[in-house]
């Protein structure tokens, strides 16, 4: 047993060096750098969070519509009941600058970083919105020709207001009345134009009709420089029927054309005003026009002969402002 523990003993101390320092050297001087500021839950893929926000996501994503659900949707389009899906990365940047309200951020796994992707990474986190890893297979579903460029913004779909949710703002106010209501506006970023142009000069609201009309998207929503989330937009099922309702209530209706039986300069907008701007190729449709009290046209002294629908509907605009000022 003596003999034995002699060797043990001597194995040990044979296995030591003489004057071995235990240590890294400086070898692991970088793990032990500080790493910054710990990333929100949601951005830490493998946490709990933000894996319910990506279960979250995903199933909004395929919720079922009309044409088929997010998968057979082309890209940069939505259904009126579903989420819309913003692709590209300089889209996705313009959207979360302009605080564009979203869901989540896909990121596809192995996407090659730069400027506009880290400042979409840095806007979503701030802002609260999930940010999620996915698969490149996933975006290239989600795209009808995958020009996805590893990036795609959720955002949910835009709710929209009651026409009589309008008139109880006017209410609510101590102006008189300034609505504008789009017939034939098929460009989403004439209605976010039109929608920053009523905010600018003190209107109330904005009115589309439910079908055949540009809706609220991110496009819409970007355009408006964000005025989109102070002030309402309602959709009528019947745009004639919503004017007559509101001729009945006192509001004059006024339309806009080139051709029109009063000017600008003749106009008195004083009073509780609709005015209602149509495109200028197909103009006002014939039971609006029908509806309209007058259809108002401003004097150009050059050869043009007609403006943008959302330059109309500012420059009318600002002419009501002014003679309010005024009065």
């Amino acid at each position: 047993m003596a003999g034995n523990s002699q060797r043990r003993g001597a194995v040990r101390k044979g296995g030591t060096k003489k004057g071995a320092v235990i240590g890294s050297g400086g070898k692991r001087r970088r793990g032990l750098e500080g790493r910054g500021a710990t990333p929100p839950a949601e951005a830490r893929t493998k946490h709990p969070a933000a894996k319910r926000a990506a279960a979250k996501a995903k199933a909004a994503a395929k919720q079922p519509s009309g044409r088929g659900g997010a998968a057979g949707r082309p890209a940069g389009r939505k259904s009126d009941d579903g989420p819309e899906l913003v692709l590209g990365r300089n889209p996705v940047v313009e959207c979360l600058r302009a605080e564009v309200p979203a869901t989540a951020l896909y990121v596809a796994v192995g996407t090659e970083n730069d400027d506009r992707l880290t400042e979409s990474v840095k806007l979503a986190a701030d802002a609260g919105i999930s940010i999620l890893e996915v698969p490149r297979t996933d975006l290239d579903r989600l795209s009808a020709n995958g020009m996805h460029q590893g990036v795609a913004l959720q955002v949910p779909p835009y709710r929209y207001a009651h026409p009589d949710d309008l008139l109880d703002r006017v209410r609510g106010t101590a102006e008189p009345a300034l609505l504008v209501a789009l017939d034939n506006i098929s460009d989403p970023r004439n209605l976010g134009a039109v929608i920053r142009s009523v905010a600018a000069f003190g209107g109330q609201g904005v009115l589309i009709p439910s079908r055949r009309s540009a809706s609220v998207t991110a496009v819409a929503w970007r355009t408006s420089a964000g005025a989109a989330a102070r002030l309402p937009v309602a959709r009528a099922t019947n745009l004639t029927r919503t004017l007559k309702d509101w001729a009945n209530q006192g509001y004059q209706i006024v339309g806009l054309d080139a051709g029109g039986d009063t000017t600008l300069d003749a106009f008195d907008g004083r009073e509780p005003t609709v005015i209602v701007v149509g495109s200028e190729g197909k103009g006002l449709s014939r039971l609006v026009r029908e509806t309209c009290d007058s259809i108002l046209s401003i004097p150009m002294a050059g050869p043009v002969e007609s403006l943008n629908a959302s330059v109309a509907a500012g420059v009318v605009l600002a002419e009501v402002a002014r003679q309010r000022r005024s009065a």
